[in-house]
């Protein structure tokens, strides 16, 4: 069963009580719950971490392959638009990564739009709400099935 790492940065703790009209009122661990069931449908296994520090999960990126990754679902929240650090991290981690977002970052404000860390990733998924996560739960699916 291969282990999927799922990263989900600042402030996504707040899901469910933060800015509902943008990003819904489901929380963090219904995500998380949902993701789960949906891997273990299609044998995978996740692990979930949150961070409102860009060192840990720059830390947490680098320790992935060690820790027997095999792929990384990122949702960066602020830290797409200006972490060179997380996105270095996903490069030099070489693991596929899939950037996620509740929202579409390209319809919200114009500092939004620019990720840096999708260059690196294999794909974004954004706009969906829950449902980008579950989305990327079947794409990581597909992409290491044709591994």
């Amino acid at each position: 069963m291969d282990k999927i790492l799922v990263i989900h940065g600042p402030n996504l703790n707040l899901l469910g009580h933060r800015e509902v009209n943008i990003y819904g009122k489901v929380t963090i661990d219904q995500i998380n719950k949902e993701m789960a069931s949906q891997a273990k449908m299609l044998g995978l296994s996740i692990s979930t971490f949150q961070s409102n520090h860009e060192g840990e999960i720059v830390d947490k990126i680098g320790s992935a392959n060690k820790e027997g990754y095999k792929a990384i679902l990122i949702n960066p929240a602020a830290y797409t638009h200006t972490s060179v650090a997380v996105r270095d991290a996903i490069s030099a981690s070489s693991l596929p990564a899939i950037e996620i977002h509740l929202s579409n970052i390209y319809a919200r404000e114009e500092f939004r739009h620019t990720s840096l860390t999708a260059p690196v990733a294999i794909g974004q998924i954004s706009g969906f709400g829950k449902n980008s996560y579950i989305l990327a739960v079947n794409a990581i699916a597909e992409y290491l099935k044709g591994k």
